[in-house]
């Protein structure tokens, strides 16, 4: 499925009020703890969600975001409660920032890092204080441009960020230490990637394109999901130094022109699935932890085959009982439910769930796997489903009001 046009980072106005498409020409063309699988969800019985705080991060451009059918009134990170009856969310606090589009929280989950999605990238830490709000620490450049994707390491010594970049400033994946009170130190080392890292999309993969970075479940290698190469960069940090080195197999490639964008592990550690942004599919990998290499198991298209629309994916994630798996369709504005073959690894569709609002392109799972939460871009909502242990299939719960929200992502229980 061709992307749209005006999908995603390309139409990102600049402070001169240019978008990044224009800008281009101009210059010469979660991480996560290893995970338990709760022995309910193991089971395939009802799980209780608990009350608990949730951050939203946000687009704040003074104009059209990217992708934007109109102009953003947010003005940071959203702090909300959540409610475990029916996952409604209670606004608690918005701390001012600057594109906070992606965030992340630490594995003792006391301190919040995000980024700050402009030309000049940069990445900023919050401490979590006890009643869920936010107190600023610091922020630190990014070295790169558009900085889309930010992540713990599960030792919770190191912060990785993900630069989008553009033909002037190429993407780039930086690593920073994480200082003794929660703020962000010196950058360590950054990863510009391998080659030139083009695809054969012109319009998207003119350029290196790193829009993703995270660890496997146990934090042995590190991932780069490069958009604009069509593969996966596949590295190992040496947490001593904070320098990268390459992996024994240095890369895992997708189909080309595919545009990977975001990819989650299965619980078993077995199997890795990567989401396809220009062509709409998720590609399924056998994964080998030992070693970090991937071997390709299946390709499979996100949408019904009788819909004719443009179409973007955007995020992707796997329940916490590794039974199911979800992603958001940006276009025909959905969240496709799959089941997880449990032998295999491989994909089968459910169904699809409309989000109730336009261009969906945050999503995720509570903790508990009770409550999925789909961020309409384009509507200012958050649809909130609730999850069928039975069947995987989404039923709506509620709406939440909230503007231009991007990334939700999960804090300690009130």
């Amino acid at each position: 499925m061709p992307a749209s046009k005006d999908s995603d980072l390309d139409q990102k106005p600049l402070s001169s009020g240019l978008t990044r498409r224009q800008f281009i020409p101009l210059f010469g063309a979660t991480a996560a703890l290893a995970t338990v699988v709760p022995r309910s969800l193991a089971a395939g019985k009802p799980s209780e969600a608990q009350a608990r705080f949730v951050y939203v991060g946000t687009y704040t451009f003074p104009g059209v975001p990217p992708g934007g059918t109109h102009q953003s009134t947010a003005l940071g990170i959203y702090v909300f409660a959540m409610d475990p009856g029916d996952g409604g969310l209670t606004q608690l606090q918005i701390v001012p920032a600057s594109n906070p589009s992606f965030v992340a929280l630490d594995p003792t989950q006391t301190h919040l890092y995000s980024v700050n999605e402009d030309l000049a990238g940069h990445v900023s830490a919050y401490t979590i204080n006890p009643n869920g709000t936010l107190s600023f620490l610091n922020i630190v450049s990014a070295n790169g441009a558009f900085t889309t994707h930010i992540s713990v390491q599960p030792s919770g010594q190191y912060v990785f960020a993900a630069n989008y970049g553009n033909l002037a400033i190429p993407g780039s994946f930086p690593v920073y230490r994480i200082l003794a009170n929660g703020s962000i130190g010196p950058m360590t080392d950054i990863f510009l990637g391998a080659g030139n890292g083009t695809g054969p999309n012109p319009e998207r993969q003119e350029a290196p394109h790193a829009h993703q970075i995270l660890t496997d479940l146990d934090g042995h290698h590190v991932f780069g999901v490069d958009l604009g190469a069509d593969k996966v960069n596949v590295l190992n940090l040496d947490l001593g130094t904070g320098l990268f080195h390459a992996n024994t197999v240095p890369f895992a490639p997708v189909a080309s022109g595919s545009g990977p964008r975001h990819m989650a592990f299965h619980p078993d550690r077995q199997h890795a699935y990567v989401l396809d942004e220009l062509v709409s599919s998720i590609t399924v990998f056998d994964y080998d932890p030992a070693r970090g290499a991937f071997i390709w198991k299946q390709t499979i298209s996100t949408l019904p085959a009788n819909f004719s629309g443009s179409n973007t994916t955007a995020e992707i994630r796997v329940h916490p009982s590794g039974q199911f798996l979800y992603n958001t369709n940006r276009g025909h504005n959905s969240v496709t439910m799959f089941e997880i073959d449990p032998d295999t690894g491989k994909l089968s569709v459910i169904g699809w769930e409309s989000t109730r609002g336009e261009w969906p392109r945050g999503m995720n799972i509570d903790p508990s796997g009770t409550f999925l939460y789909a961020a309409n871009q384009n509507t200012d909502t958050i649809a909130v489903f609730r999850i069928q242990l039975s069947n995987g299939k989404l039923k709506f719960s509620t709406l939440v009001h909230t503007p231009t929200p991007v990334d939700v992502e999960f804090g300690p229980l009130t």
